[in-house]
């Protein structure tokens, strides 16, 4: 799709005010929104006492630990953004748009359902001068885009938060031909990480405590895409919150117990690719 046309697009989506999109959300959206408004509220987290950072945000810390897949995701956004039309899809506060940007995407476009994500987004990419990037609040079931009209999509811990039997439709509709889409999400198996979400119900939504991701959900996917390589991280490094200086040791011990089969689905995170069928890469 021409770049002016596709701009054009998202002028449009724009226009959508936030009372428009929450008129047509529904109740489970309604809640996702709410909750991430809260979540990324830069004020109210200031405002914070250390208890309840610690209820809100207490998980913060495993997220310094999980350099290794920080790392190749990064990678993957460098190599497949330069000189595509990238998404940032649930972006947040764009963070991996920016990233995409930055390295040479003709345009790189984040969507995220929370209005102040997109602001913390576009207040971001002012900051650092980039023009090349472009923010909108939206659905991500229902996102608007023309179709045929992503080249790369990032989808980073938040299709978890999503009901696939529309997400999925809905990115293959938007993904062109020899598209790719790269997801990092968390994995539901390991018992220790499903006894901590169970006991810090404060950190999720309902829905998202419901619907973390297992291989069942990458059969489903085999429905809309051709499946690429799946990697699996972390089943030791998160204990390098409280031994830091065991960092290194527990990533090695990761990169041997993640290439074992079964030891591999205890991961906290995965990684797979999806790309568009009949795709000739």
């Amino acid at each position: 799709m021409e770049i002016n046309n596709l701009i054009t697009h998202l002028d449009e989506i724009s226009r959508i005010t936030n009372q428009q999109w929450l008129e047509g959300l529904n109740d489970r959206k309604l809640k996702e929104l709410q909750f991430h408004n809260a979540d990324r509220d830069k004020q109210r987290i200031k405002q914070l006492d250390s208890d309840t950072y610690e209820k809100f945000y207490g998980n913060k810390k495993f997220y310094n630990t999980v350099s290794k897949s920080k790392e190749f995701v990064a990678n993957w956004i460098k190599t497949e953004a330069k000189g595509k039309v990238f998404l940032d899809y649930a972006c947040g506060n764009g963070n991996n748009a920016l990233l995409a940007a930055q390295s040479g995407a003709l345009l790189s476009i984040g969507l995220d359902i929370s209005d102040i994500s997109i602001d913390n987004a576009k207040e971001e990419a002012k900051r650092l001068g980039i023009t090349n990037v472009y923010f909108l609040q939206a659905d991500a079931e229902n996102t608007k885009l023309p179709d045929n009209s992503i080249d790369t999509i990032i989808c980073s811990g938040m299709l978890h938060h999503l009901d696939l039997s529309y997400a999925f439709p809905e990115l293959r509709r938007i993904l062109a031909k020899n598209g790719k889409i790269l997801a990092i999400e968390a994995l539901d198996y390991n018992p220790f990480i499903k006894l901590y979400r169970l006991l810090t119900p404060a950190m999720r939504t309902e829905w998202e405590k419901a619907h973390i991701l297992s291989i069942k959900d990458i059969r489903f996917a085999k429905h809309f895409f051709d499946i690429g390589k799946i990697r699996y991280w972390h089943i030791t490094s998160y204990l390098g919150a409280y031994l830091p200086f065991l960092q290194p040791v527990l990533n090695f011990i990761d990169s041997i117990l993640t290439k074992i089969p079964g030891i591999h689905l205890l991961a906290w995170m995965f990684t797979f690719e999806l790309n568009s069928k009949n795709s000739t890469r």
